[in-house]
């Protein structure tokens, strides 16, 4: 029996100025239908962000359609793949930002923090510096479920709920992380990407984002100073280091994540309830 080909899943975005949203979205929508595409875009005046899921060519249409715009014709995604689709539909949506961080004069457009790419980066860490002697930390922005799935060895977790708590706990810290070299990341790039712009803003001296996020540096460098797995949000949840879907699961009812050993809980009834939920009724 022959296997089904594999489904193709990108995530790509871009900070540019998009002042034409509400038109864009219709024509957007009606292109990932013919394709039969699924996943979400977010279209905001500050730019775009999509995870989409499909087959090579409806893939490699849809690109070569979005490209055909000159403001996204650079616009380079990230892909993995899957033996299912990992999405039930396709939305575009419209929103003030593409990620939400509630500090408007921070616009990526107008120029980016530096940025290490992941091979330079696993170098730094393989030798514990970087290439001026200094020490590296890392930072991760992502929320505080995200990183208990997985993370880089000795980071930085300031254990955040959401992306706009990010902007007051870093600029409380800049005085002992001054010192060292900073590199925020994220899982594909965006949210690294304004916080380092942010951390630059508020005094920090010597800080990079990590180009592309976890997801690239998987593609690249593997999982080398990472432990664990990488959140996704689609119904694949995490991936590894080789970009393979993992055993970890995501509750329907409360959205805690759920480990391949909590899965073995009676508690854990798929699609309905985990022993998280246990916990959050009993402390009700």
């Amino acid at each position: 029996m022959q296997s089904m080909p594999p489904i193709i899943n990108i995530s790509a975005y871009k900070f540019v100025t998009l002042d034409d949203t509400a038109d864009m979205r219709p024509r957007f929508l009606q292109k990932c239908t013919d394709l039969g595409l699924k996943g979400t875009i977010l279209l905001s005046p500050e730019g775009i962000n999509m995870f989409l899921a499909g087959s090579r060519a409806a893939i490699d249409g849809y690109m070569d359609w979005m490209h055909a715009d000159p403001r996204l014709a650079d616009i380079v995604a990230k892909e993995s793949l899957s033996e299912k689709q990992p999405f039930n539909r396709m939305l575009v949506r419209l929103k003030k930002e593409i990620i939400t961080m509630k500090h408007p004069l921070i616009k990526p457009e107008l120029g980016r923090a530096p940025a290490v790419s992941a091979k330079d980066l696993k170098r730094w860490l393989d030798q514990g510096h970087d290439d001026a002697g200094k020490p590296v930390v890392m930072v991760d922005t992502r929320n505080d479920f995200e990183v208990d799935v997985g993370t880089f060895q000795h980071t930085i977790d300031y254990r955040i709920s959401k992306f706009s708590e990010f902007p007051d706990v870093i600029a409380r810290h800049r005085d002992e992380l001054n010192d060292k070299t900073v590199v925020t990341f994220c899982t594909g790039g965006i949210r690294c990407e304004k916080a380092a712009i942010y951390m630059k803003e508020v005094g920090y001296q010597s800080v990079y984002q990590l180009e592309g996020g976890i997801l690239k540096y998987f593609e690249e460098v593997g999982g080398a100073h990472y432990q664990g797995d990488c959140f996704v949000f689609d119904h694949r949840t995490a991936l590894d280091p080789q970009l393979q879907e993992t055993e970890t699961r995501q509750c329907f009812a409360c959205r805690a994540v759920v480990t391949p050993r909590e899965q073995l809980s009676p508690l854990y009834v798929e699609g309905k309830s985990c022993p998280h939920c246990a916990k959050v009724a009993e402390a009700a």
